[in-house]
């Protein structure tokens, strides 16, 4: 890795899955101070080198053997991607969406390996028993901005809500960065604040947008771990995103559990959705308004579309129950798995690109 790795990095992470990556983690460490980097913060390793990539596709100043760039992105200006990405001998994408951008800004074709999903952690199971059953549970996940759509889910629950007091929407929204989302209010009156003790304001922004005290529980930070508990008391996830760079990691883990989903059809969500594994949100048009962000191929989901939605998986719960376990059944059929993900990559690395990496157009060694 390109910084050291300590035990805090694990998290909550089971002590049994630490002790399998220790001897890796002791391998990458040593590497890593094996390679200072230079005075000027660059640094040279005589080792294939993955760059992680996001919006801009900054290189890193590290530079291999071979080198590889990883571009996982959702702002959509390329201007300067021919340039920026001549450094690497390969590119890696994680989405047809972004693959296509690429290019078409490029004219290089990025290796595409999907992302996957812990399966040994997200399945089904059987609820607590600690919640009501009267009650109709909603799930949101994701951290709050314009790009996941927050806004969008608060206008249709606020409708459906009112039509099903017994229904419930459970969100978690917060993230290690709640300044990041602090302003946010996309479509809605008000926007979200910090409230005194630096964390995101969710009930006070839901109140103040016109919702029943009550009627969202803000789950706080949750470790991502402990999320399949909280998956298995839903009956259905609510994913209204304008764009995802991969295929919305919320949305998958909750398929995983056999959770039905309601998820916008649109960038790189175009690669996990079908017309039978979820509730698809077809209506999508043009996105703007999003700060410091270009949106070309993002698209806005219908807020009367997702009401019905919701009215669907409502009226229909066996029904939406079959689509959950046929969205399981499909993560596998598709290879969306963690494992399936790092093996595909390996495979790629030493059978195609290791021994004799190709060069980039223009690429001087």
């Amino acid at each position: 890795m390109g910084q050291p790795i300590t035990r805090d990095a694990f998290g909550l992470c089971d002590p049994l899955r630490v002790r399998r990556a220790a001897r890796a983690v002791e391998h990458s460490n040593r590497a890593l101070a094996a390679s200072p980097p230079a005075s000027d913060g660059s640094r040279r390793v005589q080792a294939t080198v993955i760059d992680a990539l996001g919006n801009g596709l900054s290189p890193s100043r590290c530079r291999g053997s071979v080198n590889i760039g990883r571009c996982i992105f959702e702002d959509t200006d390329l201007s300067g991607a021919a340039a920026g990405l001549r450094k690497y001998d390969e590119l890696l994408v994680a989405s047809t969406w972004n693959a296509q951008m690429i290019e078409a800004a490029t004219g290089r074709t990025p290796q595409l390996i999907f992302e996957g999903v812990d399966t040994s952690l997200f399945c089904p199971g059987p609820r607590s028993g600690l919640m009501d059953t009267d009650t109709f549970h909603v799930f949101s996940g994701g951290k709050i901005e314009h790009r996941k759509g927050q806004d969008l889910v608060l206008l249709a629950f606020r409708i459906f809500h009112r039509r099903h007091p017994d229904s419930v929407l459970v969100t978690a929204w917060h993230s290690p960065w709640p300044r990041l989302s602090a302003g946010f209010k996309g479509q809605l009156e008000h926007a979200i604040e910090l409230g005194s003790d630096g964390r995101l304001d969710v009930a006070g922004w839901v109140s103040r947008n016109g919702l029943e005290a009550g009627s969202v529980v803000d789950l706080g930070f949750v470790p991502n771990a402990l999320l399949p508990s909280v998956l298995r008391e839903m009956d259905v996830a609510l994913q209204p995103s304008r764009a995802e760079a991969c295929t919305n990691l919320p949305a998958k883990e909750a398929m995983a559990c056999g959770i039905p989903v309601i998820a916008a059809m649109n960038t790189g969500m175009k690669d996990l959705l079908t017309d039978d594994n979820c509730i698809p949100l077809r209506r999508q048009t043009d996105v703007t308004g999003a700060a410091h962000s270009h949106t070309e191929g993002w698209g806005e989901s219908d807020v009367d579309e997702i009401v019905s939605a919701l009215e669907y998986s409502y009226e229909h719960r066996d029904d939406a129950l079959a689509i959950g376990s046929r969205s399981r059944a499909w993560l596998f059929e598709h290879d969306r798995t963690w494992a399936a993900h790092a093996g595909k990559l390996k495979r790629w690395l030493l059978s195609d690109v290791i021994p004799q990496a190709p060069r980039a157009p223009g690429h001087r060694t």
